[in-house]
């Protein structure tokens, strides 16, 4: 089984002008960093015209599709029962997407048969990775 899950999804990006706009996103998730779920959007959806990335809890959008949730730089909620707001804080601004939510829930469903909830601890090989460390040291 693949330890990386990686998702197309078609993100509205909620603008004040002049309009909505659809763009593209990628969902990821890695069984190596168990508790994130990180999405990408490409240049076109940025100010610089850079690539930008988030990563934030799994556990924040499985529990932001059911009611609003989140604190800090990553909010998420429902926006009726097909849609799902992702509101990104960060010193530029503010941006918030539009995703569908049957597919997030897709995502959250391929992400849990990879790491089901709560074992996401089990997923690390802390001796593995001290060895490692005081090796290299």
């Amino acid at each position: 089984m693949s330890t990386v899950i990686d998702q197309a999804v078609q993100a509205r990006l909620i603008a004040s002008a002049p309009q909505d706009r659809a763009v593209p996103a990628q969902l990821r998730y890695q069984r190596s960093d168990p508790f994130a779920v990180h999405i990408a959007f490409p240049p076109v959806a940025s100010l610089d015209g850079a690539d930008v990335e988030w990563a934030f809890a799994r556990e924040l959008l499985a529990c932001g599709l059911i009611s609003p949730t989140g604190h800090g730089d990553v909010h998420v909620w429902p926006c009726g029962p097909e849609r799902t707001v992702l509101e990104f804080h960060a010193a530029e601004g503010v941006a918030m997407v539009q995703i569908d939510t049957a597919e997030l829930r897709r995502f959250l469903t391929r992400s849990y048969a990879l790491v089901p909830a709560g074992s996401e601890t089990g997923q690390f090989d802390l001796d593995g990775d001290l060895t490692a460390l005081l090796r290299g040291a």
